[in-house]
């Protein structure tokens, strides 16, 4: 029987998380190295972990961190390179030129190009570019960020080229590898299984998502005196087909190509055959809908940098005559090479080989080729690796480096998008390999144990997070899978990240599965439903994005007006996933 100590002290390393980030407000770069000292502390104390194995599973946990930043570094390097070139400006040319209706606008801009950008970069980038872009345009501050973080959430599940899924589901999982291999399936296997259900449970939800973008800009950003959403009625086909069109590439690409692509593809698909839709005469209102006029507006609806100004991400000497396909270009590029490195197994096989070279040191066994390991850590049975050669960083600076040619760029302008992109990987850096390192702690506090080590016999039958999984199950019983999303969400609203929130809840979501008797791939997959809408009230998500309209100091009322959304995510998620568990899929590993 887990005692209440005993769930205090695997509690504890989350507590110090949330009191940190939420309650003093301090940035995650400082919170999850003192989180991490606590899951140290925790284990060294009641799990009578031995101080190598602590920091074995410590360095395991930095090299998957060392992976993840790869695959950002790689895409904001790709994102940086489209803006100095003038691509970026270019691509929301297009989209703003089909229609000056601002909700047919919220419609592209604010859920394609987000939830396009999304599956490109992640982490905070589509609100952070998409934002200063409808300002451009004419946008009041507070909307643009409204509809920007709205609108990318769907995309999140899969964004950064699928990073929450390839680290956040399979990294963590690791821990529960023995389980999943008596089913015959390998853990990254498994876990592109539960990212299919995670796409159906978003791509269902997700139809809604560009209506509620719209419905919001409407209601809260049109006559101040006469609130409203009878304006939204003339765009719900729109707003519905639109849905549709990026939900059903979404789920397609999930199952049969794997997690890498589905935000991604969605958005190019399902945009191309939008605008092609609107540009046919189709779907488009019939009356034009527009903000009142600029000296109705409040004061909180506008910050520091006027709307319709100059004053965003505009790009270093940016071509105007620039085509949309050439705009485009290196993300079909990129397209086709992760397609090519996933579906061709002869080169998936090559980027996953085995080691060129091995060396035996004092302090483990290291293997180099395609994938870089440390196995033997320290003298432990724990390791870590880096699939540098197959993950998408790789391909995705490569289609950047094949993009300075497609544009012509200029020293200065690659310099520029290049350090750029160094820059904003620093506090990610920090961030990630502290959050993984306590999350790997707090997985393999009993390895030791298990790899028959002597312990105290007070230490607990589990981990720390076997023990908060039967404490919930416990707890909640056959509710569990009704508020499984929530769970995610907090993770995602604490870290900022759902891959993050993946990281910390992914193995804790497996344990209560099996703990109830219920199919694990069905809750591992809700997971990311909370880890998708969790981020559109994420604390720094929201002030990165208001950074960027000149709009500081606005971090509640954003967040208060983002709960609508969230309410509607995890009340039908939880039902569908209640749904999945107990009628539709109950068999389902």
């Amino acid at each position: 029987m887990t005692s209440t100590v005993e769930i205090g002290a695997a509690l504890a390393p989350l507590v110090v998380v949330a009191v940190l980030l939420v309650g003093f407000l301090w940035p995650a770069e400082r919170s999850m190295p003192v989180a991490w000292v606590v899951a140290a502390v925790v284990a060294f104390a009641i799990w009578d972990m031995p101080l190598e194995w602590i920091l074995a599973a410590s360095i395991g946990g930095a090299l998957a961190a060392i992976e993840i930043l790869w695959i950002v570094f790689g895409a904001l390097v790709l994102l940086y390179t489209l803006m100095r070139s003038g691509a970026v400006d270019r691509i929301n040319e297009g989209f703003a030129s089909i229609s000056e209706d601002r909700r047919v606008q919220v419609v592209l801009l604010g859920f394609f190009l987000a939830t396009f950008i999304e599956g490109v970069a992640g982490f905070g980038t589509p609100a952070a570019v998409v934002a200063p872009l409808l300002l451009a345009l004419g946008f009041p501050a507070l909307a643009a960020v409204v509809a920007a973080l709205v609108g990318h959430a769907v995309a999140t599940v899969f964004g950064a080229v699928g990073t929450p899924i390839i680290v956040g589901y399979e990294q963590p999982l690791e821990s529960v590898e023995p389980t999943i291999a008596a089913e015959g399936l390998s853990v990254a296997s498994y876990s592109a299984t539960a990212a299919g259900w995670a796409a159906v449970f978003n791509g269902v939800l997700g139809v809604l998502m560009p209506l509620f973008a719209v419905g919001m800009v409407v209601y809260f950003f049109g006559d101040p005196d006469d609130r409203s959403v009878a304006p939204v009625k003339d765009v719900v086909p729109l707003c519905l087909f639109s849905g549709v069109a990026f939900a059903i590439p979404y789920a397609l690409v999930a199952w049969f190509i794997g997690p890498e692509l589905p935000s991604l593809f969605a958005a190019m698909v399902g945009g191309a055959i939008v605008v092609a839709t609107l540009r046919a005469g189709y779907l488009d209102p019939d009356d034009t809908w527009e903000f009142p006029p600029r000296e109705e507006w409040p004061d909180h609806w506008v910050g520091s940098i006027e709307p319709g100004s100059n004053e965003t991400d505009a790009p270093v000497d940016g071509e105007k005559s620039m085509s949309l396909l050439r705009a485009w270009s290196p993300y079909l590029i990129l397209v086709v090479l992760l397609i090519g490195t996933r579906v061709i197994e002869p080169i998936a096989e090559f980027l996953q080989g085995g080691p060129i070279a091995a060396l035996e040191t004092g302090v483990g066994q290291f293997s180099i080729g395609p994938i870089l390991e440390w196995s033997a850590i320290l003298g432990t049975e724990l390791g870590g690796a880096i699939d540098w050669a197959y993950v998408p960083g790789t391909w995705l600076v490569l289609s950047a480096l094949l993009a300075i040619p497609v544009f012509r760029m200029n020293t200065s302008q690659v310099a520029s998008a290049w350090r750029e992109a160094g820059d904003k990987i620093v506090s990610p850096l920090i961030a990630l390999v502290f959050v993984i390192a306590m999350v790997e702690v707090m997985l393999e506090t009993t390895a030791h144990v298990e790899a028959g080590a002597t312990a105290a016999a007070s230490v607990p039958d589990g981990s720390m997070i076997v023990v908060l999984a039967e404490a919930t199950a416990a707890a909640i019983g056959p509710a569990y899978p009704m508020i499984a999303p929530a769970v995610g969400a907090l993770g995602a609203f604490i870290a900022g990240s759902i891959t993050v929130s993946n990281i910390t809840f992914s193995a804790f979501q497996f344990e209560v599965a099996q703990t109830l008797d219920m199919p694990t791939q069905i809750l591992v997959g809700a997971q990311s439903i909370g880890g998708a809408i969790g981020n559109v009230i994420a604390i720094h998500n929201v002030i990165a994005a208001l950074a960027t309209v000149g709009l500081v100091g606005k971090t509640g009322r954003v967040i208060r007006l983002n709960l609508i959304p969230v309410a509607y995510y995890l009340i039908v998620g939880g039902l569908l996933t209640t749904l999945f568990v107990y009628v539709a899929f109950p068999t389902v590993f």
